[in-house]
């Protein structure tokens, strides 16, 4: 149920950054709609195709996309006041690239995949959404700069299975890997923390 609950969070605040990043792209309203849809709903549907995990969630579940598209649309009404929640939304953003992470990889673990599966299933699932929106928003996607974000959906994913692995109650094991990763998110953000940037020119 908290983890129900942490999803159903983490997809309106990814279906607002969405509709921020529509906003800078002067989207219309529909364009608003679809990216909330795409970058809440994306990186468990990527995941579903990837694996043949079928019905996708968001066609299990339709009301997902009247929450994820309806939060997009909210955003328009009170756009001019989210500059005052923006680190509000970065934390959010951290928690849902965690449950996402989590969700992801027990949908693997419960099609019986094999470790490195379920490390990537969680890795996608929570952060292809948000390269589906930077790419449709015309930017260099999150996860390809040097910001910590896919190596907190690594790194959670790996303490999650290793805990389960090792036997551990389920429930500590999921609370401890997701606040690990979120605390090492929102470190990265503090602290500016960032992986090694590979930078060639070519000499002449």
């Amino acid at each position: 149920m908290l983890l129900h609950i942490l999803y159903l969070i983490a997809i309106v605040a990814e279906g607002i950054t969405a509709a921020l990043a529509a906003g800078r792209r002067n989207m219309d309203w529909v364009g608003v709609f679809l990216l909330g849809c795409i970058t809440a709903l994306g990186g468990g549907s990527a995941r579903d195709i990837v694996l043949g995990h079928y019905p996708l969630t968001w066609v299990k579940h339709p009301h997902y996309l009247l929450i994820t598209g309806g939060a997009a649309l909210l955003t328009i009404a009170v756009a001019r006041f989210m500059h005052r929640l923006h680190k509000l939304f970065l934390f959010l953003d951290a928690i849902g690239l965690v449950v996402f992470t989590v969700i992801g990889c027990n949908i693997a673990m419960e099609m019986q995949l094999p470790v490195i599966i379920v490390i990537a299933s969680g890795m996608i699932t929570g952060c292809v959404g948000g390269v589906l929106r930077d790419i449709l928003c015309n930017d260099i996607p999150l996860l390809f700069r040097s910001e910590l974000y896919a190596t907190v959906s690594i790194f959670t994913g790996c303490l999650y299975l290793g805990g389960l692995k090792l036997d551990l109650p389920h429930n500590i094991v999921m609370g401890t890997a997701m606040i690990a990763g979120l605390a090492l998110r929102l470190l990265a953000l503090r602290f500016d923390w960032s992986m090694p940037k590979f930078i060639y020119s070519r000499g002449d």
